[in-house]
């Protein structure tokens, strides 16, 4: 049950297949795109500065799917039958935590590479960033999921849930880029284990969100 589960949320969430999945990344890579136009060609200040670009575009990027993370399930009543089935909240948030980290993650990362062509970051500075992302986006794949469980019964859950995330992944965010400013691994070191922690919290906290909703 699980195997096909999983296959259908990849299909929901994967870019380009489900609707509005690869807005996340063209989002990210417009950012890296428009920020050198809006600063100038100085290659010394695109370096200083393009680290920290590409991560505050990932974290505005993770704001874009969490609308359809849970919301349209919910009112289409999946839980409800995985539950008739025998399927906790746990489990099933869990494997959603993994697919929709595989349709955000991977590309984002990948993205990065002509990201960072357009923004001068090479050598060391883009293998900080990429091991920084990698350590990082897990993390944001696991707040956008307790979010979006959290507030899919509000009137304004969309809107809600964009304002909750930037604070909450500020952590990620100060680490992830401080990395950069710092060159140092140990800061990469504490987003792996901040994102660790979110994915170990993640599905619990999400499946009490699911079942919240059903009870109210």
């Amino acid at each position: 049950m699980i195997g096909p589960l999983l296959r259908r949320d990849l299909v929901q969430f994967f870019p380009f297949t489900g609707s509005g999945a690869a807005l996340p990344l063209l989002f990210f890579l417009a950012v890296a795109m428009l920020y050198p136009f809006a600063v100038g060609p100085d290659a010394n200040l695109l370096a200083r500065t393009g680290g920290g670009v590409v991560w505050i575009a990932a974290l505005l990027a993770a704001i874009l799917p969490l609308d359809r993370l849970v919301a349209r399930d919910i009112e289409l009543g999946v839980f409800d039958q995985l539950r008739l089935r025998g399927m906790a909240e746990e489990i099933v948030m869990a494997v959603r935590l993994l697919a929709h980290w595989l349709s955000f993650g991977p590309p984002l990362i990948l993205a990065t590479f002509p990201a960072a062509a357009l923004l001068n970051l090479e050598g060391e500075a883009l293998r900080l960033l990429l091991l920084g992302l990698l350590a990082g986006t897990p993390g944001l794949a696991a707040i956008g999921l307790i979010i979006a469980s959290v507030t899919a019964s509000l009137r304004a859950g969309a809107a809600l849930s964009g304002l909750l995330l930037i604070p909450l992944a500020l952590p990620i965010l100060i680490f992830g880029a401080g990395a950069l400013a710092r060159n140092d691994f140990a800061s990469i070191g504490f987003t792996g284990a901040i994102s660790l922690g979110l994915i170990a919290l993640a599905p619990f906290a999400s499946g009490a969100a699911i079942r919240a909703s059903r009870e109210g």
